[in-house]
Formats: C-alpha cells, sequence, structure tokens
C-alpha cells in the first residue's frame, strides 16, 4: 500500500493531477483505509505506470 506522498514519488504527478485524473477515470483510485487514511495497492500503480509506457513507446512507433 502507499500513501499520496509515494505516489507522487513515483508517478512524478502532484496531488492535484492525480485526484484529476482519478475522476476521469485514467489512474487507480485509493482504498479507504479509514476516515482519515487512503492508500493505493502499489501493484495498480506499477501496472498504471507500465501502461504510460507502452503507451508513449506505441507512439514513437507510427
Amino acid at each position: 500500500m502507499l500513501k499520496i506522498k509515494e505516489v507522487i514519488k513515483q508517478t512524478s504527478l502532484s496531488k492535484s493531477s492525480i485526484y484529476r485524473l482519478i475522476k476521469n477515470g485514467s489512474f487507480p483510485k485509493q482504498i479507504k483505509l479509514s476516515q482519515h487514511c487512503s492508500a493505493w495497492l502499489e501493484s495498480e500503480i506499477n501496472d498504471w505506470l507500465l501502461d504510460r509506457v507502452k503507451q508513449s513507446r506505441n507512439k514513437e512507433v507510427k
């Protein structure tokens, strides 16, 4: 489980960008752990990053 600061560090996205992408359905949604605590599954963040790399490389080939 990754907290928001770790997600920001891994993705290089700002907090507002992460929440905007979640709202658009293009970023993994956080899991509510308690009333004031949320986290993301590290595997979902890693999968999202790998997908971004694949998308980027596919654009270079075309």
